[in-house]
């Protein structure tokens, strides 16, 4: 590969070593090119002016300005794909929020060799990420719960989702983070459960989980194996482990287990919605979202074959259009849309299911 082919990379971290580590790591793949290392985001700053990078690696907690502060800044004035390097302590979650578009777990010894694959990995995917800094303006939160409240209250007297044979099944990679919030946000309680496989590192899901519920109407969890699915639940496939559903007794039961990497993830969205396709059949709903990679294809072409309904997130409102690229590309997508018209297309088809129960009854 050229040189003028590699994907530039600044590393912006406070600790000397660890910039020598990563830079280490990382130039050992030809097709990433460590081109500066940073100690502090003044000196990012100026790098930055200096290399004109195509990826950032930052690390979160450094003195003096740290990176959640930096990113801000930086996504209103120069945005560059970012991704953040973090500890289990949900950090990461507002460095996704304020720009960053990925993360990995910080490393130690014995898992060094792993952070750099992933690390590397992410890298790639930033690359192509697609940056939009007006995403990242904050909006009055107070407000949009008001307008989910006003919709739950609409939604509630239409008697949407009392067929709880329907299952959603949701599945995302890069960007998926901020995709999956802004979809929950904009769901009113009283639905089907839904479960939810995002690509993450074990504990952070649990943290996701929690953020989640914080921020929507309806209740976010990690899943545990042999949960019953409720409705007004949504469950997170925890980090590294596999996550799908079975039928027993009439309802929804999740199986949560150790597995093998499907599609190259575990969680795998593959193993997720090949499971809803089995069980719930027609009954399903399956969403593919933002993501590198062709994981979910396979599986949403599964609950189309079974006469679910598929949905797939666009490109323009994707970060990585690539997972629901794989899946339109299969034919498993039956409505192609905006992120911000899922929630509706997933209520439309929710109440056309319920119209058509109730003509038969």
């Amino acid at each position: 590969m050229a040189d003028d082919k590699k994907i530039k990379v600044l590393v912006i971290d406070d600790s000397s070593m660890f910039r020598r580590i990563i830079a280490k790591y990382l130039q050992e793949y030809t097709d990433l090119e460590v081109v500066g290392t940073a100690k502090d985001t003044y000196d990012a700053r100026d790098k930055i002016i200096q290399f004109r990078p195509d990826v950032l690696t930052l690390d979160i907690e450094m003195p003096g300005m740290n990176g959640i502060e930096f990113l801000k800044i930086l996504m209103d004035q120069c945005p560059i794909p970012t991704i953040v390097i973090s500890g289990a302590d949900g950090r990461c979650f507002e460095a996704i929020s304020a720009g960053a578009v990925g993360f990995v777990e910080k490393p130690t010894a014995s898992t060094m060799s792993e952070f750099s694959i992933d690390l590397a990995s992410k890298i790639r995917e930033a690359s192509v990420a697609k940056l939009d800094k007006t995403k990242y303006s904050k909006g009055n939160s107070s407000q949009v719960n008001k307008d989910v409240q006003k919709r739950n209250t609409i939604i509630n007297d239409d008697i949407i989702g009392k067929n709880y044979k329907d299952i959603i099944a949701i599945g995302a990679s890069m960007g998926g983070v901020e995709a999956v919030s802004k979809l929950l946000r904009q769901l009113p309680l009283g639905l089907p459960g839904i479960v939810i496989t995002q690509h993450m590192p074990p504990v952070f899901t649990e943290k996701y989980a929690e953020r989640l519920n914080k921020e929507c109407l309806i209740n976010v969890v990690e899943g545990k194996d042999g949960d019953e699915i409720l409705s007004g639940y949504a469950y997170i496939a925890p980090g590294a482990l596999q996550m799908g559903i079975v039928r027993k007794n009439n309802k929804y039961v999740l199986t949560v287990k150790e597995g093998e990497k499907i599609s190259g993830h575990c969680p795998s969205v593959d193993y997720l919605f090949e499971s809803v396709a089995k069980e719930a059949k027609e009954n399903a709903i399956g969403v593919i979202l933002t993501g590198m990679g062709s994981d979910g294809a396979k599986g949403l072409l599964d609950i189309k074959k079974a006469r679910g309904y598929t949905i797939g997130q666009n490109r323009n409102s994707c970060v990585v259009y690539g997972m629901p690229m794989a899946a339109m590309n299969l034919g498993a997508v039956l409505k192609e849309t905006s992120l911000e018209m899922i929630p509706n297309v997933i209520l439309n088809q929710l109440k056309r299911r319920e119209l058509i129960a109730k003509s038969r009854d």
